[in-house]
């Protein structure tokens, strides 16, 4: 088989080799709720690593019950982004949770708050030795829950079989897609390693798309689209059909007939990759 060359589209590579310690003790506090501020949620209970990485909801809730303002973004493959967030304030992986942890809507803790709970518990305090070398400190926790996030990339889906030279790996139908998605425009904001996440975009171009605020948004990737729903910022499209449609229309001033949206989805349905041997999502 020959790699493919010259596509916009590169595949994702495998994960990084990070010291196993911190990536296992990372995973641990992903899934612990003593990291918000009153122990009733942890960074799973809207990122569900067991199946798309965000959550079904239009719209999270955080610790006081109000709807979080923007719906939550996947973490997977996330670290392959050059910010975070949908509005890419945030430089970093650190930077990004720090700012959910100490964020009044999302953990409303710290890590100095949480390094003492866990700090109180011998197995934790055990298992941050092994890791650090030391008990659990600040930096520690933000450290251990980035390296574990950075392993969280999706290789091995059908688009990247076909990017590495094996032809067969993609449909008619999905291979059609991809050329229209190239010949329409999409990949010009939807591109390199991570299908997007690599520039700010102002949406609503040509028409409306969703809520009007934030104006400019941090294009997110489009690996796993498929698990996903619902989409965009807002939460307010609640299949990949009718996201498809939306933003042709709004970013592109395109109205598309069936067949071009049937390709689309057709070839975002192959951007699904995998995670730890299973389909993200369970998708076929």
């Amino acid at each position: 088989m020959s790699v493919r060359k010259d596509e916009p589209i590169t595949p994702i590579p495998a994960p990084p080799a990070i010291n196993p310690l911190k990536v296992k003790l990372g995973e641990r506090l992903f899934s612990d709720r003593r990291l918000s501020h009153d122990n009733s949620r942890s960074c799973a209970s809207c990122h569900d690593i067991a199946t798309n990485g965000a959550s079904p909801r239009q719209h999270d809730v955080g610790p006081d019950g109000a709807a979080i303002t923007l719906n939550t973004l996947t973490v997977f493959n996330a670290a392959l982004s050059f910010r975070f967030g949908w509005e890419g304030k945030l430089r970093n992986i650190e930077a990004d949770t720090r700012a959910s942890l100490e964020s009044p809507r999302t953990m409303a803790s710290s890590s100095v708050e949480i390094a003492e709970k866990l700090n109180a518990d011998p197995d934790m305090r055990e298992s941050f030795f092994a890791a650090y070398g030391h008990r659990p400190e600040r930096g520690d926790v933000v450290d251990a829950l980035a390296n574990f996030q950075r392993t969280l990339v999706t290789p091995g889906g059908k688009f990247d079989r076909w990017l590495a030279g094996d032809a067969a790996a993609l449909s008619e139908d999905e291979l059609g897609g991809y050329q229209l998605f190239k010949s329409l425009g999409c990949a010009s904001c939807h591109q390199g390693v991570n299908v997007g996440g690599n520039l700010f975009q102002r949406h609503g171009i040509f028409h409306p798309l969703a809520s009007p605020e934030p104006k400019i948004l941090r294009v997110p990737s489009l690996r796993n689209v498929a698990t996903t729903p619902p989409y965009f910022h807002d939460g307010s499209a609640p299949t990949l059909d009718d996201a498809v449609r939306k933003m042709a229309f709004a970013q592109l001033n395109a109205t598309l007939t069936e067949k071009q949206v049937k390709a689309l989805v057709a070839f975002l349905n192959s951007l699904t990759g995998t995670y730890r041997g299973a389909t993200v999502g369970g998708s076929p």
